[in-house]
């Protein structure tokens, strides 16, 4: 626990360091393009309009349950998977894309990860906005749950964060863990309900081991904020269940972190 407190005073005495780093980052990954930029934006539009097209116009999924047109839940959901999907693979390469400052015996390497994450951040803040713009022009307008997005962006940034502390720290050790994490978000994606309505699972004990991966707490957060109008403290064993979650996956990354951090400059 202290470790973490730690991180984040760090992380805060260094916010600008790290926006900076962030903002150019974001820049590097389209450099060269001729849209730049755009592009960051462009792709996961993109991939919102073709799940559209296949899952409302092919399967013809017109609403789901409450009458909420598909466009709308379907945003709601793939928005911070998108966020989740990008931070989640970026993070965990930071130190091979940063070992020119790990190397630096007095920089905080720990830090690191938040650079990737407020990159991919910029993009998110982008189509959180896209979400209400939307909904507005459907006629769903600004609900007092709609704050809760605040709520369960900040879970979203811890859970990747707890995550990359582990798998930044493995992958240079296991050079095929950023292949395998590729894998798992295929898994995941397909495994939650970013695209299909849960309440077509008839098999109650199947969507209770579903409901066990954190990322569906997330997907169902937004849509609670959004679609469903549910408050997280109506949920409040799946909420303390989330929090167990991140406690143990911050302990795992940070004894991860201790043990192998003195290696790091030497294996970069």
């Amino acid at each position: 626990m202290k470790f973490a407190l730690t991180i984040l005073k760090e992380a805060w005495k260094s916010r600008q360091l790290i926006f900076s780093l962030a903002k150019d980052d974001f820049k590097l990954r389209f450099a060269g393009s001729g849209l730049g930029v755009i592009w960051g934006f462009v792709q996961p539009f993109v991939t919102i309009l073709l799940y559209w097209f296949v899952f409302q116009v092919g399967f013809r999924n017109g609403s789901v349950d409450n009458g909420m047109p598909y466009v709308l839940w379907l945003i709601a959901g793939i928005v911070p998977w998108f966020f989740f999907n990008e931070a989640w693979i970026g993070a965990t390469n930071c130190l091979y894309e940063y070992s020119f400052l790990v190397k630096k015996v007095v920089f905080k390497i720990e830090i690191l990860p938040f650079v990737k994450i407020l990159s991919a951040l910029f993009v998110h803040a982008f189509f959180i906005d896209l979400i209400f713009i939307l909904f507005a022009s459907y006629g769903y307008y600004v609900s007092i749950y709609n704050l809760q997005i605040i709520y369960y962006l900040i879970c979203e940034l811890l859970l990747i964060y707890a995550l990359t502390l582990i798998t930044s720290s493995l992958v240079i050790f296991i050079k095929d863990l950023i292949q395998i994490i590729n894998i798992l978000t295929q898994i995941f994606f397909w495994t939650i309900p970013i695209v299909w309505n849960p309440s077509g699972i008839n098999n109650q004990v199947l969507l209770k081991i579903l409901k066990l991966n954190p990322i569906y707490y997330l997907i169902e957060g937004y849509r609670d904020s959004m679609v469903n109008h549910v408050g997280f403290w109506e949920k409040p064993l799946y909420t303390v269940y989330f929090w167990v979650v991140i406690a143990i996956l911050f302990g795992i990354g940070i004894w991860i972190y201790k043990k192998l951090n003195r290696h790091f400059a030497d294996l970069l």
